[in-house]
């Protein structure tokens, strides 16, 4: 809240009272006469050419109560408009900011959205998580056709703006293979979802240590029909893995698509002493690690208007088609 004290403007006494909705412009003239003017916007000509309303010469103002906190609301949680835009934050997380401040540049990550949006709108990104089943199509100029085409789980998916990426797993001729695709990299011509499910942990590196039946896929494999009705598929399974040594101590991460790692008690032991439990109840860790609600409200309607025009577009490229086969 913010009051302007009064002052003398053509023989007037004029208080502003500005608020976060409405600006009240309380005008005493030299008559004794009261008027009031209710503005959204206060403008040099709003202020000339505005209907003035009596009101009673001694009027109650209640001052409005500046100590009580307002909670933020979030306008995409709230709002029967943009309820559905609360899922965005899965479905595009590269759109997210990084959380640490002095990483931050804001004219940097304007352009960045816009690129990020222009390359959706030539190549068509699906939805996908860690844990399904992708093939994605580059460009190779060494390639017999000029292109080459990978099938495998997505184990990591990380990375914000244009430097999000995500990788794939195989096992191609009893060996592991990964390769690790930028998600807005030009060379890219076509990411299919083969099947789209999640898993029970935000990663999959585990993977690499685990037999290799849980990470062969066929090269041929039929893409899965799922519903944009239904909710997305998790996969309970929990993974078996060869014996030590391992990528990493997985004892000593929270894991819970493997299974029982069968090592001496000392190994839990020493996996305990060095949890931090305590981080979960960390409130600043917390709020330096997250973006508010409302730069993430902006953002989110930024790129669902630019997905109805995409699907503006297609409508009427669909229509197009069929006028013309109908011709």
């Amino acid at each position: 809240m913010l009051i302007i004290h009064q002052g003398f403007i053509r023989n007037m006494t004029v208080q502003l009272i500005l608020s976060r909705n409405s600006v009240r412009l309380m005008l005493g003239c030299r008559f004794g006469k009261l008027y009031k003017v209710s503005r959204r916007v206060f403008s040099k000509s709003s202020l000339y050419g505005a209907s003035l309303e009596p009101v009673p010469s001694n009027p109650v103002i209640t001052p409005p109560d500046v100590f009580k906190a307002e909670k933020p609301v979030s306008t995409i949680e709230h709002s029967s408009k943009f309820k559905s835009l609360a899922e965005y934050r899965f479905l595009f997380p590269e759109f997210l900011p990084m959380a640490q401040m002095n990483k931050r540049h804001r004219v940097r990550e304007i352009l960045e959205r816009m690129d990020m949006l222009t390359r959706r709108s030539i190549i068509v990104i699906p939805e996908f998580y860690v844990g399904s089943i992708m093939a994605v199509t580059v460009s190779d100029p060494c390639a017999p056709r000029k292109q080459n085409r990978f099938v495998g789980i997505c184990i990591i998916r990380e990375g914000h703006g244009l430097r999000s990426f995500f990788t794939l797993r195989n096992v191609v001729n009893n060996q592991g293979t990964e390769i690790r695709y930028d998600l807005y990299n030009p060379t890219i011509q076509k990411i299919e979802v083969l099947r789209l499910e999640k898993r029970l942990d935000d990663h999959l590196i585990y993977l690499r240590d685990a037999l290799p039946e849980y990470s062969t896929f066929p090269f041929d494999m039929e893409p899965e029909v799922h519903l944009e009705s239904n909710p997305v598929p998790v996969n309970p399974i929990k993974v078996k893995l060869k014996p030590r040594p391992w990528y990493a101590r997985w004892e000593r991460f929270n894991l819970k698509g493997v299974e029982n790692l069968g090592l001496p008690e000392r190994f839990y032991k020493r996996a305990q002493e060095l949890a931090m439990e305590w981080q979960k109840y960390d409130m600043m860790k917390e709020y330096r690690s997250t973006i508010s609600l409302e730069e993430q409200d902006e953002i989110w309607k930024n790129v669902h208007q630019h997905k109805l025009k995409m699907e503006q577009a297609l409508q009427q490229d669909r229509r197009k088609r069929t006028t013309l086969a109908k011709v």
